[in-house]
Formats: structure tokens, sequence, C-alpha cells
């Protein structure tokens, strides 16, 4: 059976080898992640740290400790220009890594870690960018639209470690071997179905949400055998266990905006450059779409480290689907 290792070195792109180099980075932290997860009760990893982050979120104690293993892996590639994580109020930048342009990795170090005290599935979300070299400002470096990704990926904590990764060229998923302390490829150039019969939201934002997407979650429910309806509602609060569901089976994924008078997070609370885009690019990878409700999430051009966004994922005839009711126009 292929490794990742294996996997990575079959790539004969130009840059390869340096973006190889930081995804193997990101697997081994996700090793570290994983033994720690396992016996986080043990040794008292549970529970909060007392601060808030840049997004006003209490901090678990996992939370920075997966995020200095994540840190220490990537800056140990020599490759890592800059730094972006949820657990970072600014950007890390490194000038001495920047040599032959250098890269840029954004990440959440432990997503859904509202789950971590319920021994909930949590995951690791990376994106990997190559650095635009404009003014030499690394915020300008950092800024830039999901489409110029050149490797993007998750790692699931469940029953076993799961690593779901592209570079551009489909996308693959390792399960770690902890006999053989190896990723092996278990699941090779995975397509996801056009359509699915699953949907996946936060029930309890009803209230909050824009009637366009209260009307499309009625329709969801509907019975109408001809067109597969009523969906099956499915939502782990983790998204990358949310997600890789419906990578597998198709469906679609919902974290809309508040509705304006409504709630807080009128502009989304997903964060673009750490979860949205390295998501909605496997998602592409495996043909399916990813959209704010009015546009494509590859497209938007952040405009901070930490933007937040609206997000609809999943088989690309679902998100075309919901993409009809915001435009008012549902057949």
């Amino acid at each position: 059976m292929t490794t990742l290792d294996a996997h990575l070195e079959a790539d004969r792109r130009p840059g390869a080898a340096e973006v190889g180099a930081l995804v193997r980075a990101v697997a081994a932290a996700g090793v570290k992640i994983a033994d720690e997860l396992a016996r986080a009760v043990l040794i008292g990893q549970l529970g909060t740290t007392g601060e808030t982050n840049v997004q006003g979120e209490q901090v678990k104690k996992l939370d920075v400790w997966a995020n200095d293993v994540m840190v220490a892996a990537l800056e140990a590639t020599g490759r890592a220009c800059s730094l972006v994580s949820e657990e970072m109020e600014e950007i890390r930048h490194n000038a001495a890594q920047c040599a032959d342009g250098g890269y840029i990795v954004c990440f959440d170090p432990v997503d859904g870690s509202s789950n971590l005290d319920v021994n909930g599935i949590v995951g690791t979300i990376f994106s990997v960018l190559k650095r635009a070299g404009g003014d030499g400002h690394p915020q300008s470096d950092v800024l830039q639209p999901g489409r110029t990704q050149v490797a993007a990926g998750y790692i699931m904590y469940g029953p076993s470690s799961l690593l779901i990764m592209t570079t551009g060229a489909g996308v693959h998923g390792f399960t770690l071997d902890r006999a053989k302390g190896a990723w092996v490829r278990t699941h090779a150039d995975l397509r996801m179905p056009a359509r699915g019969r699953t949907y996946s939201i936060n029930d309890g934002n009803f209230a909050r949400w824009p009637d366009s997407v209260r009307d499309f979650v009625e329709h969801a429910r509907q019975i109408d055998p001809a067109s597969g309806r009523p969906y099956t509602a499915r939502y782990a609060g983790s998204l990358v266990m949310d997600v890789h569901r419906i990578l597998l089976e198709g469906g679609i994924f919902l974290y809309p905006e508040d509705a304006a008078g409504r709630g807080k997070q009128t502009t989304g609370k997903l964060r673009l450059m750490y979860e949205a885009s390295p998501m909605g690019w496997v998602i592409e990878q495996a043909g399916g779409a990813a959209s704010t409700g009015r546009a494509r999430i590859l497209d938007l051009v952040p405009t901070s480290p930490h933007q937040r966004v609206p997000l609809l994922i999943g088989s690309r005839e679902d998100v075309q689907r919901a993409e009809e009711f915001y435009a008012g126009k549902p057949a």
C-alpha cells in the first residue's frame, strides 16, 4: 500500500518537494495531536485556559498545545515564511524562511474543540500558499484567494486518524497505521456524488437564519420521493467531521450568516483562510462546490487573516440548489 511519503515523492511538478515537506510536517504534528487527544483526560489537558482568542472564543488547553506543535513542525521545514492560525492574533513571520519564495501555511489546530470535553470527533485543517512576493509585507503575501492554494486538507481524529489532502491533482486519504508509524493511502482519487441525501446545519440557529436558508432547509425536509427528499439531517459540530461525511456520501453542509437584525454574525462565522478555503478546495477537487450562497469561496480575496464568511459546501447540485434559494429563484 502507498504511504504518504511515497505519494508525495511521486509528484514531480515544480515546487512539489517543498510543498511535500510542509504536508509531511502537518502529518507529523497530527500524529502527536492524535496521541495527546487519546490521553488528554488522563493528563489534565481538557478544559479551558481561562483566556479568549482573537475570535472572542474560550481557548481550550489543547488548542494552545496543538498550535505550538503545528508551529514547531512547520518551522522545522525551513519553508514556513508566514503562519496564520486561529490561535494566533498576528501573522507569525519568519524572514529567514522566505528564501526562494517561501510558503504561507494557514491552519486551525483543533477544529471542533467544543467536542473535546465530551470525547467527540475533532480535526486539524490546513492550507498552503506560495508567497506572493509583493511589497514584502507579510499580510500582502498572506491575503490570497483560495484558488491560489498549492496544498490543503484536514486530519480527522476519530476511531482512526485520517488525513485527507490535495495538492491540485485530486483528493487522497491516508489512514495512520500506528503499528508502522506511517500514513497509508486508503482512499485514492476520491470523487463525491453530484447530489446527496444529507444536509448538515446547526438547527439551533434557526431563528437567526436568513429567510433563504430557512426556505432551503424546509425544502430539504419535504417529502418528495421523485427528487430524493426528504434529506437526512446530520450535524456533529465539527466542520471536519461534517464535511468528511459529505465528501464520502454527498449532500450539503451549511453555516450561513445571521440575517440582519437576527444576530451578530452577519458576515458569517467560519474563517475564510483556514476553514472555508482549504475545505472548499478539497471539495472542489473531488467534484463538489463551495460557496457563500452568492459567490465561489475560492474566488474571495481575504481582507484580513481572520476574516469570517458564510459557507455552503458539498455536492455540486445541492450547493447550486441552495444558491437558487439565495437568489430568490427556487424552481
